[in-house]
């Protein structure tokens, strides 16, 4: 390296870019390596942490210091077989040491109640994403990591003696910034109106954000590795969507109630098999459904007064919003506006196939309650909807992140056409590592994770380097 010293950029507020600046600058001091460390974030300092600060970031862990025993399985289940198996055993085998590493900052975990339905063990920090971007923020700048708000990367190039060249814009001004190393960190492309169009189509273009820190997730870093030679990788026509209630002003007001009841299109008419799968198995495809092929983009979740007596419903809802409620169906068609002929039709076709038994009814797992001679079918939770007051939810699809991203391997490190690039790294939202549909839980594992790797990944990297030109 040069005689000024070693520097390394990271570009990313989340959990993924924290993670590589302060996992960087511990691994610098543990060397005694000198590194001057600037980590780069386009948003303002009060709506900072994309995506992270937003979400209540479950952890697919059994506890926090371990994993699942069918980690592994469930991630090639989930895409298909496609998911990079290396790329996944490092991510499981690294899992509960990153915990211990975020427990040490002062994040602490616990067992969430989000979910009504079994599926995968999952914890979650107190605090949610928030509590990860403040504790981890905080630790980094007492590392002494140079952190620059409102300062976006614009264009990335080589220069001279074997540096990059970044240039910033923002609140600063247009100015160089030069990197012996980059940690890409900065999320999807789901904020970028341009590349949603190209790749899901002109409809995607009006596509709700599921939070205020979504937007920020503008695709930068992913061309901004482009510029210089990094491959693509992943899903580009792949998406984590969710169902949200449109009226809510709060982030991620999801409502999970739907596979209670039955779904309506505008029209009155069922279109999907609500109970085809726990609800993390089909709220991204729902959500997709509503958006890219219902009219209007929106559907409605119809339920009886059955659902006040789930235990626990509520953590099922994030909207703050109470849904729509009435004494008769034609009386709630009439709040959503939707044909009551076509609404009370539908419930009574429904009914009249929700033929098994209503006490084996069970929201916390498959019940196998099931219609006879519907279409479509309502593979489980099927009880007839007879019981006022009637409720309905309105339901639009939202995205969280895409898929499609920079071609990384399990040390973060970045590839190109003719292999790994040389002082390139890439970690979380921004790599190309889902398939199909998202597997539950683990967008902030893999964030922390691997931005923990490419940060010490980075140094190891400078400090070879810089032993060879002394």
């Amino acid at each position: 390296m040069t005689k000024e010293g070693s520097k390394l950029v990271v570009i990313g507020h989340g959990a993924a870019g924290l993670a590589a600046a302060l996992a960087a600058a511990e691994e610098a001091r543990d060397r005694r390596f000198p590194l001057e460390i600037t980590l780069l974030e386009k948003a303002p300092r009060a709506g900072a942490g994309g995506n992270t600060r937003w979400s209540p970031s479950y952890i697919r862990m059994a506890a926090v210091d371990r994993i699942g025993p069918d980690f592994e399985n469930d991630m090639q289940l989930a895409s298909g077989g496609r998911a990079d198996p290396v790329y996944f055993r490092t991510l499981a085998e690294n899992a509960p040491g990153t915990i211990a590493w975020l427990q040490r900052k002062g994040v602490a975990f616990s067992t969430p109640v989000y979910y009504l339905s079994a599926g995968p063990p999952r914890i979650q920090p107190n605090g949610g994403g928030r509590a990860i971007v403040e504790r981890l923020s905080e630790a980094a700048r007492q590392a002494e990591v140079q952190i620059l708000y409102d300062c976006p990367a614009t264009h990335a190039a080589f220069g001279e003696r074997r540096r990059y060249v970044l240039k910033t814009a923002g609140s600063r001004g247009d100015r160089p910034v030069e990197a012996d190393a980059i940690i890409f960190a900065s999320g999807g492309f789901q904020g970028s109106t341009e590349m949603m169009r190209a790749h899901f189509g002109p409809a995607a273009a009006t596509m709700k954000l599921i939070s205020p820190g979504t937007g920020f997730d503008t695709g930068d870093g992913i061309r901004l590795a482009q510029d210089i030679g990094a491959s693509l990788s992943g899903d580009w026509s792949g998406m984590h969507a969710e169902p949200i209630d449109p009226r809510s002003r709060q982030s991620a007001p999801v409502v999970l109630i739907y596979p209670y009841g039955i779904v309506v299109d505008r029209n009155g008419q069922r279109f999907f098999d609500e109970g085809a799968g726990l609800v993390h198995e089909t709220w991204e495809e729902f959500a997709r459904d509503i958006h890219f092929l219902r009219p209007g983009r929106i559907a409605y979740a119809i339920l009886d007064s059955r659902l006040f007596e789930i235990e626990g419903y509520e953590r099922a809802i994030r909207s703050e919003v109470p849904p729509y409620q009435a004494a008769t169906l034609d009386a709630l068609a009439a709040m959503i506006d939707v044909p009551a002929g076509a609404l009370k039709k539908t419930v009574e076709s429904f009914n009249a196939a929700a033929t098994g038994d209503p006490t084996q009814f069970d929201a916390t797992r498959r019940d196998g309650l099931a219609t006879s001679g519907l279409m479509p079918p309502k593979s489980n939770w099927a009880c007839p909807i007879t019981k006022a007051p009637f409720i309905a939810y309105p339901l639009i699809g939202a995205i969280a992140y895409t898929f499609g991203g920079v071609a990384a391997n399990e040390k973060a490190e970045v590839r190109g056409p003719a292999g790994i690039i040389p002082g390139l790294y890439a970690a979380g939202d921004v790599t190309g590592h889902f398939y199909g549909t998202a597997p539950n839980a683990v967008a902030m594992l893999r964030a922390t994770v691997f931005g923990k790797i490419a940060g010490e990944e980075a140094v190891g990297f400078l400090a070879r380097n810089s032993n060879r030109n002394r």
